[in-house]
């Protein structure tokens, strides 16, 4: 898969055309990748890019605007003045500009379409719990189950909370643990009985399925989907 380089806007030729060029040929394949329902890491990507553009935006203006102004003149009747910036912009940064103005809506654009794809294959999640939960959920087994074969691919999980003064993040990490084939005489809570035999360490794993009957890239695109839908659904399930 093709890149875009965190510094794209300024390193090698600071020339529109050249990085229109650039750009344009990367969010080509980002948009064959999400046509492909191949979301990471065009996704993430994506948003990083996004965020790094309108920041060098913003930044750029609050510096313009800190620098002082001198007075240029007056009007005829001298009540009004007339003032400019003593930094103006030179040749560089009007091609940085037009750059990041080009930018920033294509950018916008292509973020909207991976978040198209990405709420229709996450609304075709099934998400439950298997068996009796334990009070702290925070660390147990994920039974992935999707397209229309009975692997079920099993993850241990483990939730972690990130605090700021602001608000709470969860994250989450997980670990493959292996396969198991579900039918009428496996169920899902016969699966989770053989992973307690198998590893003590937790006798009453909170554990969880997500089910899709989508056909998609595993690593790509439903594992991490798989992965912030149940953070979500566990947040949803603590008491308020």
């Amino acid at each position: 898969m093709a890149s875009l380089s965190t510094n794209w806007i300024t390193e090698k030729h600071i020339d529109f055309e050249y990085k229109r060029y650039v750009l344009l040929g990367y969010l080509k394949e980002v948009s064959d990748n999400f046509t492909g329902s191949r979301l990471y890491p065009s996704l993430s990507e994506l948003i990083t890019h996004y965020r790094n553009v309108v920041a060098i935006r913003d930044n750029k203006k609050n510096l313009f605007n800190s620098f002082p102004e001198r007075l240029t003149g007056t009007d005829t009747s001298g009540t009004h003045l007339t003032y400019e910036k003593i930094l103006q912009d030179d040749h560089l940064m009007q091609e940085i500009e037009s750059i990041i103005s080009y930018a920033v809506p294509l950018f916008e654009q292509y973020l909207k379409e991976g978040k198209t794809v990405y709420d229709f294959i996450e609304s075709r999640l099934h998400i439950f719990p298997v068996g009796i939960m334990p009070l702290n959920a925070d660390e147990g087994y994920l039974m992935l189950k999707f397209g229309p074969g009975q692997e079920t691919l099993v993850y241990r999980f483990h939730l972690t909370i990130f605090e700021n003064p602001d608000e709470k993040y969860r994250g989450i990490a997980t670990n493959f643990v292996g396969v198991w084939e579900k039918s009428v005489s496996n169920t899902f809570e016969n699966i989770k009985l053989d992973l307690i035999r198998q590893f003590r360490h937790m006798p009453n794993p909170a554990t969880y399925v997500i089910e899709s009957e989508l056909d998609i890239p595993l690593e790509e695109t439903l594992l991490p989907i798989a992965r912030r839908s149940l953070v979500k659904y566990v947040a949803s399930q603590l008491p308020n």
